[in-house]
């Protein structure tokens, strides 16, 4: 998306604000920003319309930051995200946005995290608050959250937020904002549940619509590589030596991560250095000299802090972590490809991620090649390379004669032959870096294990022992909201689905039953019945109200070894639907969650989730 014409410096913003923008570099808004500030400067209703990826944040952000009242210490400014991390992300972005105004205090509230730190901190104050529905909610009904000094309410991703199940949640909150409040909402799409709450809290909104196309993804070829095989660490290794880079940009999640890939990069003689939040102003800026100046070749950066960087020599930005959304990851790719240059993206994923990578794929409108991690062999070879062009822009210096001498003293001292010596000092030279590997590359172990995988997984589809069903784009996974605690059981919740869906066990797939709720598996290709059925379904008394979302972790937790089962469906064998051997080994320990596990193996950490239930879900009806 490019920057408007007019410049931030014309938009009625304080100079705190203004200092902040020009110290990230900021310098015209992007078209949202342009349209949506004056007018939230105002105070008006908005609703505005526009693709992931515009600086949405920034355009609601920087109005806020601007009528604070720094000396009152209840919130004036509450801010909807849909998902925990986006909610982090939201708050980090704002926090930097107003990094000048002294006092600020930005809080951000979200399931999963401790409740009573969050009521502490909105005991001792907070100007804006970021947070999830459900939490919201919560502190609201606690009366921790009081909204009595409100004067902005802000839906962030709104129609993502109804998508998950939050209509309720949004409503009530909406109910108890104060009659003055300014209501914004962002969304990138107007659904039909989306426009009902727009007409019913929105007073004459300004319509604000710049949906248009995001052509930073246009600029950026984009690859993506599975992990698997070998750690991500040596994966980064390897693809930095033989992709042909100038310089690059490493994005991780944490500042932690930052500062040890930095320094693992560091060890093995890669010109690396982190970035993130914490580190003060001035070194950030010395840092970014650096990257420009060629001092540096590699930046390990968190997603804020490389917001509107912009240095013309990166070519490549790799995703060590995936992001948390797709804003983060246009805003990461956005980083290469300046100045009409083509740029290359590069996004390390785990397998429980790829639903979020073609989330991706779906809202940028576009396609990423899958890669294969380059074997040690041709890591080996790149260094040879490497260091044969150091070798030839050498071959003309000056002070070659009197190294020459020196090897004829080595050579008698040590009486050794030229060839030898040359072996010597080349093996020196290689540092912690070989020129050859001696032994088997994991990776052609990986390869081949994959390789059996897509066989077995072909033969299984063909004699028939998944009943049709062969791979994770045969299911969806239901949230279903009745659990332990209502004294369901993994038979109740299999003698339900098959005798009120009519579905049989191999129409089954995997399940996993939590204390409040349930994920289960079932066929996209279930027929119109028994979709029906299932909106109406009730267990032990208990409507299910099932939902479709996109849970994925249905492994079996490690130390549940007792085997203990359920006592309810011991399951096929065929690998469709693992009830006694391989899945619900709990042993009744406590709010441990027991499984049934269709799919095992993959990588849980680092998974795209949101509040309820580490899922994304959405309307069974919609």
């Amino acid at each position: 998306m490019q920057d408007s014409a007019i410049q931030f410096s014309e938009l009625a913003l304080n100079d705190s604000i203004l200092s902040a923008l020009d110290g990230m570099g900021f310098k015209n808004p992007t078209p949202i920003q342009a349209a949506a500030i004056p007018h939230l400067l105002e105070g008006k209703d908005a609703l505005g319309k526009a693709q992931t990826g515009t600086g949405k944040t920034a355009a609601f952000s920087l109005p806020l930051l601007n009528k604070l009242n720094l000396e009152q210490r209840k919130p004036q400014a509450i801010v909807l995200a849909p998902t925990r991390e986006l909610a982090i992300q939201v708050a980090a972005e704002i926090k930097n946005l107003g990094q000048n105004v002294r006092g600020l205090k930005v809080l951000e509230i979200y399931g999963g995290a401790s409740i009573v730190d969050q009521m502490r901190a909105l005991k001792s104050g907070a100007h804006i608050v970021v947070g999830t529905p459900g939490r919201v909610q919560d502190l609201i009904n606690r009366d921790r959250l009081h909204l009595d000094e409100v004067h902005t309410f802000v839906l962030d991703e709104a129609d993502e937020m109804l998508n998950m199940g939050f209509v309720d949640d949004v409503t009530w909150i909406m109910e108890q904002a104060p009659e003055s409040a300014q209501r914004v909402l962002f969304s990138a799409t107007m659904p039909p549940m989306l426009k009902n709450i727009v007409e019913r809290f929105l007073r004459n909104p300004e319509h604000i619509d710049v949906a248009g196309k995001n052509h930073t993804v246009d600029k950026v070829e984009q690859q993506f590589w599975v992990v698997k095989g070998v750690e991500k660490d040596e994966a980064m290794a390897r693809l930095l030596e033989t992709e042909e880079t100038d310089a690059s940009i490493v994005f991780v999640r944490t500042r932690q991560d930052t500062e040890r890939l930095a320094d693992w990069l560091s060890a093995r003689g890669f010109k690396a250095a982190a970035l993130h939040g914490d580190i003060p102003q001035s070194l950030r800026e010395r840092v970014v000299d650096h990257i420009k100046q060629g001092v540096i070749d590699i930046l390990v950066a968190t997603d804020v802090v490389a917001r509107g960087l912009d240095v013309p020599r990166i070519t490549h930005v790799f995703n060590y972590d995936i992001p948390f959304d797709v804003e983060s990851y246009i805003h990461r790719i956005g980083r290469t490809g300046r100045a009409g240059r083509k740029g290359k993206a590069i996004l390390l994923v785990r397998t429980n991620q790829i639903r979020m990578l073609r989330t991706i794929e779906r809202v940028t409108k576009s396609s990423m090649e899958e890669i294969q991690l380059p074997l040690r062999d041709k890591v080996a070879e790149a260094r040879l390379v490497k260091l044969g062009a150091e070798l030839e822009a050498e071959k003309e210096h000056k002070s070659l004669e009197k190294f020459a001498e020196l090897i004829d003293k080595l050579q008698d001292s040590l009486e050794l032959d030229t060839k030898t010596l040359a072996a010597m000092l080349l093996k020196r030279q290689q540092g912690k870096r070989p020129l050859f590997y001696v032994g088997q590359d994991p990776m052609i172990e990986a390869i081949e294990r994959d390789k059996q995988r897509r066989k077995e997984r072909r033969e299984n589809g063909r004699d028939g022992g998944r009943r049709g069903y062969s791979n994770n784009a045969d299911w969806e996974t239901y949230q279903l909201q009745v659990g332990r605690e209502q004294g369901v059981q993994v038979k109740d919740i299999v003698g339900a689905l098959a005798n009120e869906l009519g579905l049989t066990k191999g129409s089954i797939g995997a399940i996993k039953l939590a204390q409040g709720h349930t994920f289960v598996q079932l066929p996209k290709s279930m027929n119109s019945e028994a979709s029906g059925k299932l909106r109406k379904l009730r267990i032990r008394q208990k409507e299910v109200g099932a939902v479709v979302c996109d849970f994925d972790d249905f492994r079996e937790s490690r130390g549940r070894r007792d085997g203990r089962r359920d006592g309810g469906h011991r399951g096929s064998r065929d690998g469709n639907f693992r009830g006694g051997r391989d899945g619900n080994r709990d042993g009744n320990r406590g709010n441990r969650e027991r499984r049934f596990d269709r799919n095992r193996g993959g990588d849980n950490r680092g998974a795209h989730r949101g509040e309820r239930g580490h899922s994304r879900a959405r309307s069974f009806e919609s």
